[in-house]
């Protein structure tokens, strides 16, 4: 019943235009921030570690922000999966810096798109795949019948979607190795493999996903975003640092975090801060998570 509820919403939401779908998320957010859900208590708390020096009040004010800007993204995304390709492409308004996803192309090699959670994911990846052949890991929604609807929604173009697990690395490997576009979100706690780097001055467990992927294969890797703007989206594409290529991991990870920073400070208030992004700390380091009593 709960998987037969979730997905009709869904599909009545995908239903509307754009714009509404965004009148109803900005509402929910709204409502979300009025009465002090989890994601604004974390949200506060990420944004107190990253940005320390910021004005209390603007700080407040960004973190409600992205609380509403998260609620919009959940209903986009539903708009997004139910449209096709061809509706959903004239909600692109622009595209920024788009000659840095051919580098790779131009050089013979394969492309690894850094995708951090900011602005809108789904439209960037269904706009990479329409580009060519693409593969992104895919995590099944906890709620099963939510997965043909997110899969099919993701699949509309040319992308692949393979499991997070040792099986779908081993496929990104031979498609970056043959040449072609992988996807991978760089800002989440790994399931596998992983190592502490700085992320905004402070200690965060990062991925070592995509710099094995780079010196396994000699990829071409760029950072890119959603950005949501009046009217659709802008597609931003942003350089990686040349220390991401470093046989060092340490040094690869700390640029990796940097081409993050650097796609948050394009749209902070775009950036899913209620993420526990700090969950996991080094040994000897107090959780800062934990509710106060």
């Amino acid at each position: 019943m709960k998987g037969r509820l979730a997905v009709g919403a869904l599909q009545l939401i995908g239903k509307l235009p754009l714009s509404w779908s965004r009148r109803l998320g900005r509402f929910v957010g709204r409502v979300a921030v009025w009465t002090r859900s989890e994601g604004l208590r974390l949200s506060r708390i990420n944004l107190a570690q990253c940005y320390p020096a910021m004005d209390p009040r603007q700080r407040e004010k960004l973190a409600r922000a992205s609380v509403v800007n998260t609620a919009i993204n959940g209903f986009e995304m539903a708009n997004i999966w139910h449209h096709s390709w061809d509706t959903n492409k004239k909600t692109i308004v622009n595209v920024r810096n788009e000659k840095l996803l051919f580098q790779g192309k131009e050089d013979g090699r394969g492309t690894l798109v850094l995708m951090p959670h900011t602005g809108n994911w789904e439209i960037f990846g269904m706009y990479l795949a329409a580009m060519g052949p693409s593969m992104a890991l895919y995590q099944p929604p906890k709620i099963e019948a939510l997965d043909p609807v997110i899969r099919g929604g993701r699949e509309k173009t040319n992308a692949t979607m393979v499991p997070t697990n040792i099986h779908g690395v081993r496929s990104l490997l031979k498609y970056l190795k043959a040449g072609h576009v992988t996807m991978v979100l760089p800002d989440q706690e790994p399931d596998m493999g992983g190592d502490f780097a700085p992320f905004f001055g402070r200690p965060a467990l990062t991925m070592t996903l995509a710099h094995n992927l780079i010196q396994r294969t000699n990829c071409h890797v760029v950072f890119g975003f959603g950005k949501r703007v009046e009217g659709g989206f802008e597609l931003v594409f942003v350089p990686a640092e040349k220390a991401i290529y470093s046989d060092e991991q340490k040094v690869s990870l700390a640029a990796m975090n940097r081409g993050v920073e650097a796609c948050i400070a394009q749209a902070p208030e775009q950036y899913q801060w209620e993420y526990k992004r700090f969950r996991k700390q080094p040994e000897g380091k107090s959780k800062i998570y934990r509710k106060k009593k």
